[in-house]
């Protein structure tokens, strides 16, 4: 007895010692620092080395020149997510630090990972937890005690720009940086059923601690959104409010203050957790509140993460089938929706803890200035607008071709996993053809493009030579969405809404006036129906009437001396009834 007693001790003291050895900096500090990205890498290396079950992966490069990390702990200790899904495991992705100025996520999963190694915590063994470290690298290594100064800690922290000063939550479908580039593949490796981009919010003052965005359920669609509506997010608030967390959607309210309620955030591809929805993945953004001290964010992060576990364990097969089911639903969907509009006719009634909200005199500039008054707490029903409506629906073809040329588009298409082949020789088709008939471009630059909205499009069927090697990409398959959203010009954040697709908007080829002057009259001279159309042209508009250069231009656009790439969008689309 004795001697097992002896060995009891030692036991404790090696398990003391490596708790000790494995207190993280915000630990140490007692919540007031957070780990610099050095540190938070080297301690998931540590943990790699000590136990079996965790893993990190070097994954693809990033604009700081450093690589992502992946973060994996699986209690079988098997890191193959292929067989993971075999075994059927439901699979939760987390990613931290998109924003470097909002690294509770930083340090929440640090310690999550490492309690659950020690027994601590325990994960259950149907689920596998993949963490994104540090995602924005280049903002994390960037770092100041300046940065977000209405944020209440910690310390010193990263800026919200990447290394080439993107903000990396408008970068997941155009991916201008390779952080995106990465993410993307991390994401269709992992397919996970559940992702959670850990973040801070700004905005009004209130008393809740962390507010949630979700994947808007009617974006999601079918079964998987009504669950996500009915079952998912009211389970994690449940379990929230038994940790002592009274949770809010993300508060994205109009007017001045939350008081009159808010809208549900439209969370388009663009952003991660619209992003994931084109893939069928329950996608979450929760936002701690700023101006709450940094320790209490850092535990409501870490509380919402086992919320997340707990409710992600007991409904595995619900979650299992219903993705199951969708992915193949979307593989024979007709019709999909490029647009989305908040339904303002209808709302539910939420429970808000608030501040009273006043106005007294700047200091600075002696005019009234918003305050919230912390003494004067209050608790309230608001109104919360939670359902959008589909618009702008765009029948699905049976294929598209992508000419070869534009590789930037086929290289995003194959970094997200979409199935394609090359054509084997040389050939022509029949397909639909887009012009863009008119469109808008945004007078300021966001995020590195000039964005085109209010797309129009005329649609012709043409003969069409395509070339040996160029890309057929049958629409048949679990990436329908994601095609549909970036494929069709008229979605708002489509690869022609990113400037993708501008070379084709400025003509290339041309005449010299007094030159083809003889060249258009033997034309003209030689086409009937064109001479009918000007007659009734100059009839009908007297400002092309008097122009010469005008009329001269008509003949030239209607002639095939005109270039057929001009305005002609280089993504085509076969059809068949």
């Amino acid at each position: 007895m004795k001697k097992l007693f002896h060995i009891a001790v030692i036991i404790c003291c090696c398990y003391s010692a490596a708790a000790q050895h494995m207190t993280t900096r915000f630990e140490k500090t007692r919540g007031q620092e957070t780990a610099t990205y050095a540190e938070c890498i080297a301690y998931y290396q540590q943990l790699d080395k000590r136990f079996p079950q965790i893993l990190v992966k070097e994954m693809g490069n990033t604009d700081a020149g450093l690589p992502l990390h992946l973060v994996i702990y699986s209690p079988s200790k098997d890191f193959n997510f292929t067989s993971l899904r075999q075994k059927n495991k439901r699979i939760i992705l987390v990613n931290n630090g998109i924003h470097s100025g909002e690294p509770d996520g930083i340090d929440a999963s640090m310690m999550l990972l490492r309690d659950l190694a020690l027994g601590k915590k325990k994960l259950p063994d149907n689920i596998v937890l993949a963490v994104i470290p540090v995602y924005n690298i280049g903002g994390a290594l960037n770092r100041s005690t300046d940065y977000r100064v209405d944020q209440n800690g910690p310390a010193a922290f990263g800026s919200r720009g990447n290394a080439r000063n993107y903000d990396l939550n408008r970068d997941f479908i155009k991916a201008d940086s390779r952080n995106a580039r990465s993410f993307q593949q991390i994401y269709q490796l992992t397919d996970p059923d559940v992702f959670i981009d850990n973040h801070v919010s700004n905005g009004a003052d209130y008393q809740h601690i962390m507010t949630l965005l979700s994947t808007e359920h009617n974006k999601m669609g079918g079964a998987m959104g009504n669950f996500l509506h009915k079952e998912f997010e009211p389970g994690i608030y449940r379990l929230m409010k038994e940790k002592g967390y009274d949770l809010v959607p993300y508060v994205n309210h109009f007017g001045e203050t939350p008081e009159n309620g808010w809208i549900t955030y439209a969370d388009g591809p663009r952003y991660s957790s619209g992003y994931t929805t084109l893939f069928h993945t329950f996608g979450f953004v929760p936002e701690t509140h700023m101006l709450k001290p940094y320790p209490q964010r850092v535990q409501a992060t870490y509380a919402l993460m086992e919320s997340f576990i707990s409710f992600v364990s007991q409904h595995s097969e619900e979650i299992k089938t219903l993705r199951a089911q969708t992915k193949e639903q979307e593989k024979t969907q007709e019709r999909f929706p490029l647009e989305w509009n908040v339904d303002t006719t209808h709302y539910s009634m939420i429970n808000f803890k608030g501040y009273a909200a006043i106005h007294k005199p700047s200091e600075i500039s002696g005019e009234p200035r918003l305050f919230y008054d912390r003494s004067k707490p209050f608790e309230k029903q608001v109104k919360f607008y939670d359902n959008v409506v589909a618009g702008n629906f765009v029948q699905k073809p049976t294929a598209y071709i992508i000419p070869q040329g534009w590789w930037n588009v086929v290289d995003l298409l194959k970094n997200n996993a979409v199935l394609m082949r090359r054509l084997s020789q040389d050939t022509t088709l029949l397909v639909e053809t887009y012009h863009i008939a008119d469109y808008k471009t945004a007078q300021r630059p966001y995020e590195g493009h000039y964005l085109h909205n209010s797309v129009k499009l005329t649609v012709t069927q043409d003969s069409i030579h395509f070339r040996k090697g160029d890309y057929y990409i049958p629409m048949n398959q679990v990436a329908n969405r994601y095609l549909m959203e970036t494929l069709e010009p008229t979605g708002g954040d489509s690869f022609f809404a990113w400037n993708f697709f501008d070379p084709i908007l400025a003509r290339k080829e041309g005449y010299s006036p007094y030159v083809f002057e003889d060249i258009a009259a033997a034309y003209l001279q030689s086409n009937p129906a064109l001479q009918e159309e000007m007659k009734q042209k100059r009839a009908a508009d007297s400002t092309f009437a008097k122009s010469g250069e005008a009329q001269l231009r008509y003949v030239y656009e209607h002639s095939p001396y005109a270039e057929p790439g001009y305005m002609r969008y280089p993504v085509f689309r076969i059809i068949r009834n």
